[in-house]
């Protein structure tokens, strides 16, 4: 016989439209800036006009309270980049352009000459004067670096403006595709992208594979564009709810469905598909008569894909205002988040649903009564962990909400249609929409059920103490003073774990009770579980220069394995094995490719900026070893037949060694001070649930 919850279940997802879901995706892409390619970007005009669109039809299928949540952004609006030019054969190309986040305003078509830079980096100007003149350069963004690079080194050297062609890495379906990315940088250094192939064309000018041929250092184009961005203007977030029953006798608490709805292109998987996906499930529960425990609210978030000029975290703008700044209160209240990206496509024959650490077990156990449909996933289902920085949930589970998102960013889809004009209904997966469709309402329904958000702690903690012990064995020969950080904070992890498995054995006990009409009786233990999860959060989670998530201590490790290898390769004379080390050591990468100020910039705009400008990176990336100059003096000693001495060299190194000795004894006893406290926390709770346990016990009896 079914339990009343599967039966509950069973009837929600009975009431699924995904018929309705999709036609509203396509909906969507009515209102854009560029009427050629699309676009609905922060703060412009067609994202507030497809704002008020979400808003109508939250009403019109039966949310409550539908708001526009109004929060200030830079805001962009790209409305042409038209480029035209002769080939050589005297042939007239009119090529559509991709842009990125800048200001770029032609009085209809202005001529300008271009120059090709090779891949934008600071050699392939020599011998080269770009100034005035537009630069075409080719760029791997996936596997090499981000775009702002190259384009500040354009604007540096005096261009006007840098044309990217993405080679590799993102749009990789068709020649013809075209890209577009968050900048990460000022709008005052215009960028555009073409497609290779009508770069082809370009390129066949100004670089024939014939070398006999002679070619001109620049060829004449005119580019008709409009791109601006204006700072400090309104966005919305367009919320509604379905009030839970829980709400009348003093309860309090949500569960959140988020998606956003700015886009580039058409966006039809990037996010139409996942906003549309939030207001059918939502739509089918109403339509079903299901009357939730908690408030369920569905948010369509603003401002995903960009909305601060000039920082390296300016994506998740919408959201994270959303938690932060425009409802802080749902903090503490919110006990859990599905966010949705891109789930109209398998991105692999496996599906999967990432969360962060805490919520993993629970998902696990969740997972295993699920039948996947072989037409959608033939490897089945799994569970992923921890959030990641390429989407909204990890805005939202900083702020002390447990999120999930349904996994897109390792399959091939990110590298062939992923931010291009490819990304359209011509690649929809009916089987997968209509899949997660169910998955999600199953599991948006039993999180309904529990009494108390079901986190386990000890997840995190176990993943902390393996990274732990790695940095143990990679430091073996680190000063007495650093290595006697790590037994105390390894002994002090293996405590709380335990401490936290047996809260997470009764937050199970109390879950699994007859439910109770007694909400109130819980809320406070809630609170207070919540409670723990945000400062997991704020103590545990930081972002390495790439924005991989990582615990405190793990940088300062990293670096001081990298600068040892470099150290040893000296000491043998081998300067192409340290610059190699050197190359992984935050973000010195750059030092290689990139003049000083390009470095420079893009360095001190994470470590000295108003925190409302990182938003969610702010206090995340903690040290920075600044090793340009002795990478470019390295660099021309390994140009020489027999370089010398390298002893000043290798001083500098063991200086730099010093400094991430003493980060990494700092991170080490931070984070035993900070486990210390979660452990305290959790002893609170377990008292709170065993003096819960009594009066359940005693209302049995």
């Amino acid at each position: 016989m079914e339990s009343k919850t599967e039966n509950r279940i069973n009837e929600c997802i009975s009431h699924l439209d995904i018929t309705y879901s999709y036609q509203l995706a396509k909906q969507m892409e009515t209102h854009k800036t560029n009427p050629v390619l699309g676009f609905r970007t922060a703060g412009s005009d067609a994202e507030h006009k497809t704002g008020d669109f979400l808003y109508e039809e939250m009403k019109r299928i039966g949310l409550q309270n539908v708001t526009k949540d109004e929060f200030w952004l830079d805001s962009w609006t790209f409305e042409r980049a038209v480029l035209r030019f002769q080939d050589q054969h005297g042939e007239l190309h009119t090529c559509q352009m991709g842009a990125y986040q800048t200001n770029f305003e032609t009085d209809g078509f202005e001529t300008y000459d271009l120059v090709y830079v090779g891949r934008g980096t600071a050699s392939d100007y020599e011998g080269l004067n770009v100034r005035g003149k537009l630069v075409l350069a080719d760029i791997n963004q996936r596997d090499e670096w981000w775009i702002n690079y190259p384009v500040y080194q354009a604007y540096l050297k005096g261009a006007v403006g840098l044309i990217a062609v993405q080679t590799q890495g993102y749009a990789e379906i068709d020649p013809r595709a075209l890209n577009a990315q968050d900048i990460a940088g000022p709008e005052y250094a215009p960028a555009f992208s073409l497609s290779r192939q009508d770069a082809s064309y370009l390129k066949e000018l100004l670089c024939p594979e014939d070398p006999a041929v002679s070619h001109p250092s620049s060829v004449a184009v005119e580019l008709n564009a409009s791109s601006w961005v204006e700072r400090n203007r309104p966005a919305y977030n367009i919320t509604g709810y379905l009030p839970g029953t829980a709400a009348s006798e003093g309860d309090d608490r949500m569960i959140l469905l988020s998606a956003h709805y700015d886009s580039y292109f058409d966006g039809f998987q990037d996010d139409n598909c996942a906003v549309s996906m939030t207001f059918g499930i939502i739509k089918a529960l109403i339509d079903s008569g299901y009357q939730p425990r908690y408030t369920i609210a569905v948010c369509a978030l603003a401002a995903e894909e960009w909305g601060v000029c000039d920082s390296k975290f300016d994506w998740s703008t919408g959201a994270w205002n959303q938690v932060f700044r425009v409802h802080p209160e749902w903090q503490g209240r919110v006990i859990a988040d599905l966010n949705f990206e891109l789930p109209a496509h398998a991105h692999n024959t496996q599906d999967a649903i990432r969360s962060t650490y805490e919520s993993a077990d629970f998902l696990k156990h969740f997972c295993e009564n699920i039948t996947v449909p072989k037409e959608a996933y033939p490897d089945g289902l799994t569970v992923l962990a921890p959030i990641e920085t390429w989407s909204d949930d990890f805005s939202i589970a900083i702020s002390g909400i447990p999120s999930t998102v349904n996994d897109f960013s390792a399959g091939p889809f990110m590298e062939t249609h992923y931010h291009s004009q490819y990304d359209n209904e011509e690649f929809y997966q009916e089987a997968v929409y209509r899949f997660h469709h169910e998955l999600y309402t199953r599991l948006l329904v039993t999180l309904d059920q529990l009494i108390l958000p079901p986190l386990d702690f000890s997840r995190h903690f176990l993943a902390m103490k393996s990274s732990v012990a790695d940095c143990l064995a990679a430091q073996s020969n680190a000063p007495a003073e650093v290595l006697e950080e790590i037994p105390a904070l390894l002994e002090s992890i293996s405590k709380v774990c335990e401490s936290a498995d047996l809260l997470y054995e009764k937050i199970q006990e109390i879950n699994n009770h007859t439910v109770s009409a007694d909400f109130s009786m819980v809320s406070g233990l809630s609170s207070k579980l919540l409670h723990i999860f945000r400062k997991m959060q704020d103590y545990f989670v930081r972002l390495d220069w790439q924005d991989a998530v990582c615990f405190p201590h793990a940088a300062a490790s990293q670096n001081l394995c990298h600068l040892e290898q470099a150290v040893h390769a000296l000491e043998s004379q081998n300067i192409t094995a340290a610059l190699e080390a050197l190359y992984e050591v935050d973000n010195n990468c750059y030092a290689f490719l990139f003049d000083e100020e390009v470095y420079y910039h893009f360095t001190e705009y994470i470590l000295h900026q108003p925190k409302d400008r990182l938003m969610w990176g702010a206090g995340r990336i903690l040290h920075h070893e600044n090793l340009y100059g002795l990478v470019q003096r390295l660099k021309e000693l390994d140009q020489m037949a027999i370089p010398g001495s390298l002893d000043v060299e290798i001083r500098r190194l063991e200086a730099a060694i010093r400094r991430q000795q003493a980060y990494l004894k700092d991170d080490l006893h931070y984070m035993k001070q900070s486990v210390d406290k979660i452990q305290a926390l959790i002893n609170d709770c377990l008292e709170t649930s065993s003096h819960y346990n009594k009066e359940k016990n005693g209302e049995n009896q």
